[in-house]
């Protein structure tokens, strides 16, 4: 079996090599292509002077040189930074900085848009872009620009670094409760032992097609890669514009697997399905946030013959549990149980295991804990803990996520969702810290106070609300504080809506009572939001 990202690649090209591995638009790359390409590139960054565990940050759709770019750094002993490609600039700015990156990988585009802020990124020494013809360095005077060929005429034949299963591979920037994303740092053990295990409980094989939707810098939307190069299957790459976009890519490449979050699962559910895509589609994934019970009835009444997966992960251990399809009906509440080669325990605070029904923390154990948050040993500490109820007798402890996850058990070992321990957000199927989008406000100077909050919402999981203290109310200004939100923030994470009041509530220690707020807004109507 193969212990380290790239060998997933390099494996099935040797096994079998002409079988198609990407498939990107109009364009296909067999398995042995798409090693030559890798190793190629891995040459080349080595010879744009990338040292061992030193970080590569890939802001770019998804494309072939997105797919080439993660397995050629790890070829090269780097490690890799994938950007979602909806952050806005200074965003990608945090994530550049934070983990030193020192070469960014994206599009002429992308990096017109990035102008004003590589200014301030002192360790980024090399721009590559995808395009042959780069742009005009002096607009970048603080890094050497190449386009996409000239980068790849740096290859040269030297040895390629040692890499063991223990090194890092990649760092995948998710948001916590408080300030800016923190860096996931995950092992090439990490990103291969989920590859493992979600294709073992989704069978998936050569014969498979995965259609990849979801962002790679999202945990479940890369291992749609993973899983897929482990098995010598097909992934078809897409960035839709449409959900009707996804509904074409099924049919049109005859698609048996897809994964998904609720807001695009309840977008397909108001869609016409072609009838031939049930005699393909073999199975369906959820995770990120609660599928709907009514919006999975319809997507399973579209094609009857496949089958639904429901899951629960978080990016600190990847993917956590999963309920089989014919669990369904007899549970349709339950996140299901552990997914292979992973344990979870539910704790009391003094973690001690909670007895059935008792609600407690969900903790996760074994070798898909990631290796903690790059540069954050406090809030390492605060989640990456001693594996409870384990032996004394072992000098050294294991190292288990604390997820912040309140669950219960039942008496089968099947697990329930209860809800957060702290104020994150959950919409669209990502964490939002509302600290991030608080401090967008507050710049502003219109807001004495502010609270982002989330309401209870059919399809996002969340709705995101901003609620402003200030003295003139009936003057507020929402548009001119909603358009700052549209340009710091990605999507996903601009407000539903701002509301106004005089005086936000506190509790006894004088802090903003965000759960009043809660009560007090989640009446909001899903159509006024």
């Amino acid at each position: 079996m193969p212990r380290l990202l790239h060998q997933l690649l390099t494996q099935k090209a040797d096994s079998i090599p002409s079988k198609i591995a990407i498939t990107h638009k109009k364009n296909s790359w067999s398995y042995l292509q798409l090693a030559q390409l890798v190793e190629k590139q891995a040459q080349a960054l080595l010879g744009v002077h990338l040292a061992p565990q030193h970080r590569v940050a890939i802001y770019l759709p998804k494309q072939i040189e997105t797919v080439s770019s993660f397995l050629s750094i790890s070829q090269a002993a780097g490690v890799f930074v994938p950007i979602n490609p909806v952050l806005k600039a200074t965003q990608v700015r945090h994530i550049l900085n934070d983990c030193n990156v020192q070469i960014l990988i994206t599009s002429k585009s992308r990096l017109q848009s990035l102008a004003a802020i590589l200014k301030i990124c002192p360790d980024l020494h090399t721009i590559i872009v995808v395009e042959n013809e780069a742009p005009d360095s002096s607009n970048y005077p603080a890094q050497h620009i190449l386009g996409w060929q000239d980068f790849l005429n740096h290859a040269n034949k030297q040895a390629l670094p040692t890499v063991i299963d223990t090194n890092m591979a990649a760092i995948l920037y998710t948001s916590g409760s408080t300030g800016k994303p923190k860096g996931v740092v995950l092992s090439h053990r990490n990103i291969v032992a989920g590859a493992q295990s979600v294709a073992e409980y989704l069978h998936i094989t050569e014969q498979d097609k995965l259609l990849a939707v979801l962002p790679f810098s999202f945990d479940y939307g890369l291992n749609q890669l993973t899983s897929s190069l482990l098995q010598g299957a097909t992934c078809v790459l897409l960035d839709y514009l449409l959900p009707r976009d996804v509904i074409k890519a099924l049919e049109k490449h005859r698609i048996t697997g897809l994964a998904a979050v609720p807001p695009l699962w309840s977008q397909l559910a108001n869609l016409e399905w072609p009838e031939t895509i049930n005699q393909h589609l073999r199975y369906m994934s959820n995770s990120g946030g609660k599928m709907p019970k009514a919006i999975l009835d319809t997507i399973c009444k579209k094609v009857p013959d496949s089958q639904f997966y429901l899951m629960y992960g978080l990016t600190e251990a990847f993917r956590s549990t999963y309920l089989p399809p014919e669990q369904i009906k007899q549970r349709p509440d339950s996140m299901g149980k552990a997914i292979p080669n992973a344990e979870i325990l539910v704790v009391r605070e003094d973690g001690s295991l909670c007895a059935p029904h008792e609600p407690g923390e969900l903790v996760h154990l074994g070798s898909l804990v990631a290796m903690g948050y790059w540069n954050d040993p406090e809030k390492t500490a605060e989640h990456f803990k001693p594996a409870p109820n384990k032996l004394n007798e072992l000098p050294l402890t294991e190292i288990a996520v604390w997820s912040g996850d309140k669950v219960s058990m039942d008496e089968d070992g099947y697990l329930y969702f209860i809800g957060r321990q702290d104020d994150m957000l959950k919409t669209s199927g990502y964490r939002v810290s509302p600290t991030e989008i608080e401090e967008v406000i507050y710049s502003s100077g219109l807001a004495k106070e502010v609270a982002a909050i989330g309401i209870p919402h059919e399809t996002l999981g969340q709705a995101i609300i901003v609620v402003v203290s200030t003295e003139y109310v009936d003057h507020f200004n929402e548009l001119k504080l909603m358009q700052l939100c549209k340009s710091e923030l990605a999507n996903f994470m601009v407000p539903a809506k701002i509301i106004a009041l005089t005086e936000l509530p506190k509790n006894p220690n004088g802090k903003i009572d965000r759960k009043a707020l809660v009560s007090q807004f989640s009446n909001l109507l899903s159509s006024e939001i």
